[in-house]
């Protein structure tokens, strides 16, 4: 999928996600942490945000990574084609979202892909939260709280992902891994 509908397609959604939320912009930007300078951009399609942004925003709004994203409506079945699957790049890597609902629970799918020597900071998520990780290729360095644990290919692990984290391969092969987020559907006021 081009860049320019993902774009359309997240500037749609963040705005109807708000306004259904009877949020204003100054509002969201304090649940979420983003400017609302950015914020702006983001609603008139003006911008691109990080994954970091995407995941503050869903996070303020109690929706999906994926929701943000849709184009469309959600089907009772749903197939998302390998050519509508959105990756970002982060350095050599990268980090594609499957495919994520926001009812009646929150899921997420991601395949990552990490080069040697690259890391990713995830922020906090929703009290609750909670990722699984599973190993493809390579040794995964997960990072919860400050404490680091080595994760290896075919290994899997589960973690509370409501406090800070970081993946990291400090291994000189390709890190791959396919990860599942699952936030709980109601959140606490802010």
């Amino acid at each position: 999928m081009d860049p320019e509908t993902i774009t359309a397609a997240i500037a749609t959604n963040v705005r109807a996600q708000r306004a259904h939320r009877g949020l204003t912009l100054d509002a969201l930007a304090a649940r979420s942490g983003v400017s609302r300078g950015m914020l702006v951009q983001v609603e008139q399609g003006r911008t691109n945000p990080s994954i970091t942004t995407l995941v503050r925003i869903a996070d303020a709004l109690s929706v999906s990574v994926a929701r943000l994203l849709e184009v469309s409506d959600t089907p009772l079945v749903r197939v998302v084609p390998a050519a509508e699957i959105v990756t970002f790049k982060q350095g050599e890597g990268s980090a594609r979202l499957l495919v994520g609902t926001d009812a009646p629970a929150i899921l997420e799918l991601w395949e990552w892909r990490l080069a040697p020597g690259e890391h990713h900071d995830g922020d906090a998520h929703l009290p609750g939260a909670r990722e699984m990780l599973w190993v493809l290729s390579g040794e995964l360095t997960l990072s919860v709280y400050g404490q680091s644990h080595a994760v290896a290919t075919g290994d899997a692990v589960v973690f509370s992902a409501d406090r800070p984290h970081r993946y990291a391969n400090q291994g000189e092969d390709e890190l791959r891994m396919v990860m599942v987020v699952s936030e709980p559907r109601e959140t606490p006021d802010h």
